[in-house]
């Protein structure tokens, strides 16, 4: 399948048809993965497990990055 990318403000958006949407089980409220290997991006929806696990990485990395100050203004 081949598409093109349309205008949306000041950006650009892929337009997924329905058919593929609904073999995915994707919707508007579904959450995506967005990655690339410099090369090709790569889609992916995020599910139950996947999602929490990205989310607690994510939580642990900004604790790393972050946590000192947080504390320093929490106090």
């Amino acid at each position: 399948m081949f598409k093109r990318l349309v205008r949306h403000g000041n950006s650009l958006a892929l337009v997924i048809d329905r058919p593929l949407l609904d073999l995915l089980h994707i919707d508007a409220e579904t959450f995506l993965d967005i990655q690339t290997d410099g090369k090709r991006l790569v889609v992916t929806p995020v599910r139950g497990d996947d999602r929490r696990k990205k989310f607690l990485e994510a939580l642990e990395n900004g604790n790393r990055r972050y946590g000192r100050a947080l504390k320093k203004l929490a106090e």
